[in-house]
């Protein structure tokens, strides 16, 4: 008989509760391998490709593309003995566990060697090259969302087992509702259904206690759900839209969903404060002529955005409390002696922020470099959530849109953020004089809880003089 394992939603980190089916790579009746990306999914954090925790054969596919899955719900669900247990051999118990060995199945290695009429067993192994969750967060993540999900409680046995009592025969109205019942032996007064018929069902108002699941075992099926709804659509929809309406609607979903949430948590927990300053950058733009025929800077793209990380991540040593988290639960403000760069990315998907790992002790090249690669990275979509958790201070580089400045609004968990305007040709008193020179504006916002004013007055000062005068740095 069939051994189905169900595959949950695992969470690929940072404690993200929801993520979007963007496409399957396998179809029913596909034969998959462990490690196989079987499906590819966007977060709230980035697209992430999800590798196989089983060897077998794809039974049902439980969600649809499009479709937003919380944490911990079966999207797929696969047959690992397609061939039948042997006559004579013992079959899994209701719970799909045949031994103890298969609740050990994590599902991020290669199948340990065994018949293929027994429960197989996954070895702990990395995720192979070209999937974008990272082996140490996926197999993380998967250990406490898969362990003992050989039958997972948001999807129970009597759901799938051919042994689950049939529905009785079609009757007269007012039977009705014994139906239900007679239909979910081990959920009470719930109908058999799966988890995201469930939620449907639940979007849509309609209650599954009045259905007759038109599925095997008297499963109700989302085109039950869909067709029980669809008679109330038209009360609650308003009159159709002109021909030719000006007017289109989008999902709140994904990354627009998390910056939103974001921002709205920052902007009415932290008290923001924004400082100006603007700058003469002429002698940055000059060494910065004069570095890229450098042979060391070969090859780098050497932005204006670098010399602004640099003088910041040197400013930091100076006033170190624009570096560090008020935390509100444990009554602490936690000073951080490393700085993991934030750099503000716009993309196709929305506002991202990946930061560089220990920015403070990179050189100016090093710097450069670990920027470009980044923000290549973020425009792809290529960015993996983990490059975009623990940073600790962030640049908005708002210049590259040209626009002079702004009043940003602080990435959560973070005291300061700057940002970086459009470096023009503007008028500026030289010695008494008047001259045209290279002129920027800096804005910087910071937690009043954590920064005072002079702190970050001090601060902003600080990264203006480095880049009014890159010679400064030596002083630092």
């Amino acid at each position: 008989m069939p051994q189905l394992k169900h595959f949950p939603l695992p969470d690929v980190g940072e404690g993200l509760t929801e993520a979007e089916i963007l496409g399957w790579k396998v179809q029913p009746g596909d034969s998959v391998t462990v490690n196989q990306v079987f499906v590819e999914i966007e977060t709230a954090k980035a697209a992430v490709e999800l590798p196989c925790a089983y060897e077998g054969k794809v039974v049902e596919l439980l969600a649809e593309p499009g479709q937003t899955v919380e944490v911990g719900t079966p999207i797929i669900s696969i047959d690992v003995d397609p061939d039948g247990a042997a006559p004579g051999e013992p079959e899994p118990d209701s719970s799909g566990e045949a031994s103890g060995e298969a609740k050990t199945l994590v599902g991020y290695g290669p199948q340990a060697t065994s018949s293929k009429r027994r429960p197989r067993k996954a070895a702990a192994a990395t995720v192979p090259a070209g999937t974008a969750v990272s082996a140490g967060t996926a197999q993380q993540a998967l250990q406490g969302a898969m362990a003992g999900s050989v039958a997972s409680p948001a999807v129970p046995a009597q759901a799938t087992a051919p042994a689950a009592p049939a529905p009785e025969p079609p009757a007269p109205a007012p039977p009705a509702p014994a139906a239900a019942p007679a239909g979910a032996p081990a959920r009470g007064s719930v109908p058999l259904a799966k988890p995201p018929v469930r939620k449907l069902a639940k979007d849509l108002g309609v209650d599954l206690r009045a259905l007759a699941g038109s599925g095997a075992g008297g499963v109700i099926t989302r085109k039950d759900v869909e067709s029980a709804s669809a008679p109330a659509e038209p009360a609650a929809t308003p009159a159709a839209a002109p021909a030719g309406a000006r007017e289109r609607r989008v999902p709140i979903k994904g990354v627009r969903k998390a910056t939103a949430q974001a921002m709205v948590r920052s902007a009415f927990t932290a008290p923001h404060v924004t400082e100006f300053l603007t700058v003469d950058v002429t002698p940055m733009m000059e060494l910065r002529q004069r570095l890229k025929s450098h042979p060391e800077f070969q090859g780098v793209k050497l932005t204006p955005l670098a010399f602004a990380a640099k003088a910041l991540c040197l400013a930091v040593r100076r006033t170190p409390d624009v570096n560090a988290t008020w935390d509100e639960q444990a009554g602490e403000i936690v000073y951080k002696d490393y700085v993991h760069l934030g750099i503000a990315a716009a993309t196709p998907r929305g506002l991202v922020v990946p930061n560089v790992r220990d920015a403070d002790g990179m050189s100016l090249r090093e710097l450069a470099a670990a920027l470009e690669a980044l923000t290549t990275t973020a425009r792809e979509g290529r960015t993996t959530p983990a490059e975009m958790t623990g940073g600790t201070i962030t640049i908005t580089n708002v210049g590259v849109f040209g626009v002079d400045t702004g009043t940003p609004i602080l990435n959560p968990g973070e005291s300061a953020i700057l940002a970086f305007g459009a470096i023009r040709d503007m008028p500026w008193v030289v010695d008494g004089q008047v001259v045209p020179r290279k002129v920027c504006q800096l804005a910087l916002s910071f937690d009043h809880r954590v920064v005072d004013g002079q702190q970050g007055s001090q601060f902003l000062a600080d990264v203006g003089a480095l880049l009014a005068d890159p010679a400064t740095a030596i002083t630092y």
